[in-house]
Order: C-alpha cells, then sequence, then structure tokens
C-alpha cells in the first residue's frame, strides 16, 4: 500500500470515527450509566429505564450532559477508527495476494465499481478483522478506560488530560483494566461484522446493481452491525463494569462475571443491549458509509 493510499484510509477513517462520536454519544453515555449499577429493576421495562436514566442527567446536567464525555470519545475513536480502518485494509491487502485467502470466484455487476477495498475469502475477513480490532484495542485500551470512566460519573476528574495521567501513574492494572473483556468482545465482534458485511454488500451489489453505492454500504452494515453486536454484548457489560468499578468483586474477570450471575442471572449480561445496538447498527452505517464513500469519491478524483 503506498503512502498516499495509507494517508486516505487513514482520513476517511477519522473522519467516519469523529461523525460517529460526535452524534451518538447520547446512546453511548446511557448505556454506560444502564451497565454501571450493580441491580438493574428488573420489573421495570427497558425503554423505561433508558428514559428514567436521560431525565435524570438532563434534569441535573441540562441537555449537554448527554454529551458528557464526548472529548474522551473522540480522543479514543478518532484515532481508533482511523488505525482500525487502516489496518484493517492493509491486512487484507497481504491476504488477498495469499492463494489461501484469495477469493475463488467473483460475480461482476453491470455498473462501475462500488467498493475500492481489497476483497479476500471469509475466513480471511475474520482473521483480518479480528486481528486488527483488537490490536488497536489493545493499544488504545487506556483511553477506553477514562471514556468509560467520564461516562459513569462515577469519578470526580476534572481534565481530560488529567485522568489519562492519573489511570497511566497508576500502572498496568488500571490502564489495562476490562482488556480481556474488550479483546472477546472485539474479536468475535469485528470478525463477524467484516465477513457479514462484505457477503451483504457483495449480494446486494449483484441483486441490485443500479442502487447507489452509499445505500448498499449503509444496508450492508446495518445488517452486520445488529448480528455482531447482538452476538458479543456480555463481554461489554463485563468490559464496563471492570472500568468504571473499583470495589475488589470487579478487579477480574471472572469474579465480575460471576457477580453479574448473581445479581442479574443471563438477563444481567444484556443490560444497555437496546443501546449498544442502536449505537452499533448506526454508528457502522455512518463509519462505513462514510469510510468507503470518501474513497470512492478520491478513487474517482484520481481517475
Amino acid at each position: 500500500m503506498k503512502d498516499a493510499a495509507i494517508s486516505q484510509h487513514l482520513f476517511s477513517g477519522a473522519l467516519s470515527g469523529f461523525a460517529g462520536a460526535v452524534l451518538l454519544q447520547p446512546l453511548d453515555l446511557l448505556k454506560t450509566r444502564i451497565q454501571q449499577g450493580d441491580v438493574a429493576q428488573q420489573r421495570t421495562r427497558n425503554t423505561t429505564i433508558i428514559w428514567r436514566t436521560a431525565g435524570d442527567i438532563v434534569k441535573q446536567d441540562g441537555v449537554k450532559g448527554l454529551w458528557r464525555g464526548t472529548t474522551a470519545t473522540l480522543m479514543r475513536n478518532v484515532p481508533g477508527v482511523a488505525l482500525y480502518m487502516t489496518s484493517l485494509t492493509r491486512l487484507r491487502a497481504v491476504m488477498a495476494k495469499s492463494p489461501y485467502f484469495a477469493v475463488q470466484e467473483m460475480r461482476e455487476t453491470k455498473d462501475g465499481v462500488k467498493t475500492v477495498l481489497p476483497k479476500v475469502s471469509n475466513k480471511g475477513n475474520l482473521i483480518a478483522g479480528a486481528t486488527a480490532r483488537v490490536a488497536v484495542g489493545l493499544l488504545l485500551n487506556p483511553f477506553s478506560v477514562v471514556k468509560a470512566r467520564f461516562e459513569s460519573g462515577l469519578y470526580s476528574y476534572k481534565t481530560l488530560t488529567g485522568s489519562l495521567i492519573s489511570v497511566l501513574r497508576s500502572g498496568p492494572s488500571e490502564s489495562m483494566r476490562g482488556v480481556l473483556a474488550s479483546s472477546l468482545r472485539d474479536a468475535p465482534h469485528a470478525g463477524l461484522f467484516v465477513v457479514l458485511y462484505e457477503a451483504v454488500k457483495r449480494e446486494a451489489t449483484f441483486l441490485a446493481p443500479n442502487v447507489y453505492p452509499t445505500t448498499i454500504h449503509s444496508f450492508s452494515a446495518a445488517s452486520a452491525g445488529a448480528i455482531a453486536t447482538m452476538a458479543t454484548h456480555p463481554f461489554d457489560v463485563i468490559k464496563t463494569k471492570m472500568q468504571v468499578r473499583s470495589e475488589e468483586r470487579y478487579q477480574g474477570f471472572i469474579s465480575t462475571t460471576c457477580r453479574i450471575w448473581q445479581q442479574r442471572g443471563v438477563f444481567g449480561f444484556f443490560d444497555g443491549v437496546s443501546l449498544r445496538l442502536s449505537r452499533k447498527v448506526l454508528g457502522s452505517v455512518i463509519g462505513w458509509a462514510v469510510f468507503e464513500g470518501v474513497l470512492l469519491l478520491i478513487h474517482k478524483g484520481d481517475q
């Protein structure tokens, strides 16, 4: 991949990360607030809990309170999405040269190019997605911890820089908190997402060759995002508990998992699932539509 191509992917990824972070921060905030508690109100409808939580935030901090932690989210998501998209594309480009991961059969459509991304087999997409996502997650985990704590409202951090320094000074036990749960969530989520996204996009392009590319990218991302999110949500609940709760019972992956099970049973692992589902579906639509759309525009401009 040439330096120009790398910069284009970094720019497209950063732009998609910025758009998703700013527009969807309230969903992230509400999800964190609901997941961080010990015992959810089991007899209360999920929508009631969401509206009640949102109402409490607005009553205390105004509407702008719903965007609490946006700066921390931008600090995590803009470089995170840029690095993920770029490394994913680079991995797929390398894997496409191997007969083991190369696409054996491709159906061609009648219209022009709907994607400029490398094409590999399903197993190639699964490995590339999981590898790229976990690697970026490990690198940026300290920022994920800061993001979760800013959203939780349980910490009296005054500045973003101060909070990051505080987490880093506490050593790996704090800066890497929840990294196992994050990896167990991110690896299957990213792997499944890329496989499903490419499969849906391929079929949609073949069946509806005249549909505008952005529509196909959006539909493909929404479908893939919904399935991958539902399959990996329990690990997101565990990660949030570990990153925002300081009690001893939430220090380890196994102890946190057992605690959630004791308090809420299987339902405890799906706290905030509707919010994360909405966030991931909309985020996937915005992220991939922007990412592929910008790359297509650059590609056409270079021709």
